[in-house]
């Protein structure tokens, strides 16, 4: 006779949980999963008891304990493994902006090569945005006083140091990393 005959849940439960939690303890070294996994696999033995007899209950229990078990540790594997991925790519990227920084050499950022490439970038933009680009770069205006000025909108100016920007990025993208154009040309 199985199990189920002889006890209630309760009883059941409270003769097996402790075996069952430091088995499945033992494999996954988490208190919290070990009891979740024992007292899952005791819920699904005392289920299957109901439908079917086992012969050997506790070899089945531990069977349950054992592939949850498992499945615990193959998600761990999985977790470690993206974990240690996420801190070899924040590694790369670290080491990336290290190169950069050390590869920067501020006497070339304003050398005569880069000067010439700005002024030739901004000649030949249409004259109203080389002249607010300027204004707002080169005379430190804000966008409202140069809309005042020109008598034009601020989304207007906007627009026009956006598209100087932009020309002046792609003019550059050979000479200077991102954060040093955005260091030349944002923080003005």
């Amino acid at each position: 006779m199985t199990p189920i005959g002889r006890f209630n849940f309760n009883e059941f439960y409270s003769a097996h949980y402790r075996r069952t939690f430091l088995f499945a303890k033992s494999y996954v070294h988490d208190e919290w999963a070990a009891e979740d996994i024992a007292s899952e696999a005791l819920i699904d033995l005392w289920e299957t008891l109901k439908e079917h007899e086992i012969h050997q209950p506790l070899a089945y229990l531990l069977g349950i304990v054992k592939n949850r078990a498992i499945d615990y540790l193959r998600h761990e594997i999985a977790r470690e493994e993206a974990l240690a991925a996420m801190s070899e790519i924040g590694m790369r990227e670290l080491n990336t902006r290290i190169s950069t920084l050390e590869a920067c050499e501020p006497e070339k950022i304003y050398s005569r090569d880069v000067e010439d490439i700005i002024e030739s970038t901004l000649n030949s933009l249409p004259a109203k945005t080389c002249e607010i680009f300027r204004m707002s770069r080169y005379h430190n205006m804000t966008r409202n006083a140069i809309a005042v000025r020109l008598n034009m909108s601020s989304k207007g100016v906007e627009y026009h140091i956006s598209t100087a920007l932009a020309a002046l990025r792609a003019s550059l993208k050979d000479y200077l990393p991102l954060p040093l154009f955005c260091f030349m040309f944002f923080y003005r």
